[in-house]
């Protein structure tokens, strides 16, 4: 496939901004807007309210109530960003209301039309993706404070307490933490081409560091996220309807498709700076289990278009792993498979913590509903649809394999 723009010549930050990612939270939306201007307000009145209205059943009627929006006028991208979010957070709340079985299999005209026109403009499907709920659903409460737990919160929220925010916002610490390394990705690619050792050991050394960030980044959400709320709670709010026992067909948008549609929930599979750094390393997740290199592929597809399209730029770029191979420095594959290993254990304690957040709390489930066996085969399903356990063993597997090995 021939791209139209290739990462060629001279490596500068300058190109990278042209892919909508910022040099302090990288593929994170900076500074987004929390507020839409009339009439799309009546938007964010329900999403600023959805825990409220869902506890007292009003949800479903204030939602019925809407007035059918012209997307229109929604100029600029932070704006139709934010719209893209708060109908997500409407749309997940209409289907899903308080849980149970109560499922609305048909999202009424008067969100569905404004809500898949947007997502048309944007090239993201129409459900709340990590691109939504994590990327632009954050504020700083000092705007001139540190990028902390302590001084961040979450734009709108779900049933649940604080429990979405802690989710939210330390996957967001995490992401931001991995990102940092974004900003020396020039000085690597040149530092291949000009074959100039030095920087490219440096710039392998710096996002080794940033990714073992993100790893204690992520030490949080033991702190912010009870595991009981997430599996309970929050987790059900970002469910998708693609292969989800509920909407085995899908969810029908009403005066946009005749038939259902069926789209994964929101999932760290679909952020961008993890695929990021394994196209970097040459770590090839195709080479893997073909159901989760087929799985990561079409996550791509729900992410920023932007985003899609600086990986597949970057794919093209020249191969940093083939770069140290060829030159048979036992420390310049150390510093590679430094990187590679802060990967490893990143996916590591991606599965510890979905033993910790999904499986634990299913067979607790499970044991209290023990006279069926299938009302546990959902339960071990990440939000994306996918049999999280074997999907992270798998890439994680994948990961491993790339490591260097000295002669």
């Amino acid at each position: 496939m021939a791209h139209s723009r290739t990462l060629s010549t001279e490596y500068s930050w300058e190109i990278f901004k042209e892919y909508h990612i910022d040099e302090k939270v990288g593929f994170a939306l900076p500074d987004p807007l929390e507020e839409l201007p009339y009439p799309y307000d009546q938007w964010i009145f329900i999403a600023r309210n959805l825990p409220e209205l869902i506890e007292k059943n009003e949800l479903r009627k204030e939602v019925e109530k809407l007035k059918l929006l012209s997307i229109d006028g929604l100029k600029n991208h932070k704006s139709q960003r934010l719209a893209h979010l708060v109908l997500g957070y409407i749309t997940m709340a209409y289907v899903w209301n308080q849980g149970g079985e109560d499922v609305r299999k048909v999202l009424p005209k008067n969100i569905a039309i404004p809500y898949c026109e947007l997502s048309k403009k944007l090239d993201l499907p129409p459900i709340l993706v990590y691109a939504d709920c994590v990327l632009a659903n954050w504020k700083k409460k000092d705007p001139n404070g540190p990028m902390t737990y302590e001084n961040m919160d979450i734009l709108f929220s779900f049933p649940g307490g604080d429990c979405g925010k802690g989710f939210f916002l330390v996957s967001l610490l995490v992401e931001t933490a991995a990102a940092s390394a974004i900003k020396v990705i020039p000085d690597l690619l040149n530092s291949v081409k000009c074959e100039d050792r030095k920087t490219l050991q440096q710039a392998l050394r710096y996002i080794s560091s940033c990714l073992k960030q993100a790893r204690e980044e992520f030490r949080q959400i033991h702190d912010y996220v009870d595991p009981s709320t997430f599996f309970n709670v929050l987790r059900i709010y970002l469910s998708g309807w693609k292969g989800h026992a509920l909407l085995p067909e899908g969810l029908k948008y009403e005066g946009v498709w005749d038939t259902p549609k069926k789209f994964a929930g929101g999932s760290a599979a679909q952020s961008s700076i993890f695929q990021c750094f394994d196209v970097l390393l040459g770590i090839q997740q195709s080479s893997g289990e073909e159901f989760a290199s087929k799985f990561l592929h079409e996550m791509r597809e729900y992410m920023p278009l932007a985003h899609r399209k600086f990986l597949q730029t970057l794919e093209s770029a020249p191969s940093v792993r083939q770069f140290v191979l060829s030159k048979g420095d036992a420390e310049l594959q150390t510093d590679y498979n430094e990187c590679v290993k802060a990967m490893v254990a990143l996916r590591s304690y991606h599965l510890f913590i979905v033993g910790e957040y999904i499986v634990k709390p299913s067979k607790k489930q499970k044991g209290r509903n023990s006279t069926s066996e299938e009302s546990s085969e959902p339960e071990n399903k990440g939000t994306g649809g996918t049999s999280v356990i074997p999907f992270l063993e798998s890439i994680r597997c994948t990961t491993k394999k790339f490591l260097l090995k000295h002669d």
